[in-house]
């Protein structure tokens, strides 16, 4: 049986930190917060920032410093490369100035946008920032999560085999969020195919009933590592155009939703050597009490958890 281990998908959501209910009051810089955190989830956490901007290997070295030694970091992946929408300002300023002036003046580019010289300084520069993590045995998976846009095909699958290959050394988490890549028609060769090139499937618990709404497929495709991720069951808002991420994640799982899980994690482990759970309801404290219920429930089924 391979290890559970349950943490946040951010330990520096505004949410959480103001509403009060997790971090004590002493708990009031990036230190102290992280090593509070570590103290309540000893293991795992996720990286939501490093979607948003590149990574640096100073954060990273810290990160290793505050947290004991058995921790993990599941870094998300830059948007950019994930082919996201992405501010040019999150660019490094060199990159941005070494831009197309008809790029440069955009306020948000995608990946199709960019010289590939400098995708690939991109994506170096994202692998040499963790490496810290990597050298310190701290750095769990990095998570590439693609956009609802992002179907089956040859240059999808192309795509994920250039981030793989650059990203030689780490663990891949691959989250689709688009149900074409699991539909009946497609399901076996999409897991087959992440299998065969050492990929981690990344379940998801999500609304259903939308265009795109992706199952809650319990798969594992890597036997080192499989992941899932919690992102609530909050319909009303989830198709929405203009809706916060935390107005959309903003959901608190009942008992008998997360039983719903109790049993498939229990078959991950049996097939990994540790799974990584990731509660994405960052609202509040609704992720941390998700976080806590799901390892008592699992506790109580005979299944112990870190």
């Amino acid at each position: 049986m391979g290890e559970i281990l349950i943490g946040l998908s951010s330990w520096a959501d505004k949410s959480l930190i103001a509403c009060g209910k997790f971090y004590p009051p002493d708990a009031n810089d990036a230190a102290s917060r992280l090593q509070y955190y570590a103290s309540q989830f000893p293991r795992l956490v996720e990286v939501n920032s490093t979607y948003y901007g590149l990574p640096a290997a100073a954060s990273a070295r810290l990160w290793v410093e505050r947290t004991p030694p058995r921790f993990q970091f599941d870094v998300k992946m830059f948007s950019l490369l994930t082919q996201h929408p992405t501010a040019v300002k999150s660019l490094p300023r060199d990159l941005r100035e070494s831009l197309p002036a008809e790029v440069a003046d955009k306020e948000n580019i995608y990946l199709r946008d960019v010289p590939a010289e400098v995708a690939e300084e991109v994506l170096r520069r994202y692998v040499a920032a963790l490496q810290p993590l990597h050298a310190a045995g701290k750095l769990g998976a990095v998570l590439t999560q693609f956009p609802h846009w992002f179907t089956p095909g040859d240059a999808a699958r192309a795509h994920i085999a250039w981030l793989r290959d650059r990203l030689a050394g780490y663990l891949v988490a691959v989250e689709f969020r688009n149900n074409q890549w699991l539909n009946p028609a497609n399901l076996e060769d999409t897991l087959d195919w992440l299998a065969a090139h050492e990929l981690t499937y990344v379940a998801v618990d999500e609304p259903q009933g939308f265009r795109a709404s992706v199952p809650p497929v319990a798969a594992v495709t890597n036997s080192a590592l499989a992941y899932v991720r919690f992102h609530g069951r909050r319909r009303e808002v989830w198709a929405e155009r203009g809706v916060s991420v935390q107005e959309k994640f903003k959901y608190l799982y009942s008992a008998n939703e997360l039983k719903e899980w109790v049993l498939k994690l229990e078959e991950m482990a049996e097939q990994a050597a540790v799974v990584h759970v990731l509660m994405n309801t960052n609202y509040e404290d609704y992720a941390v009490r998700n976080a806590r219920q799901l390892s008592l429930l699992l506790h109580e089924a005979g299944v112990e958890t870190a």
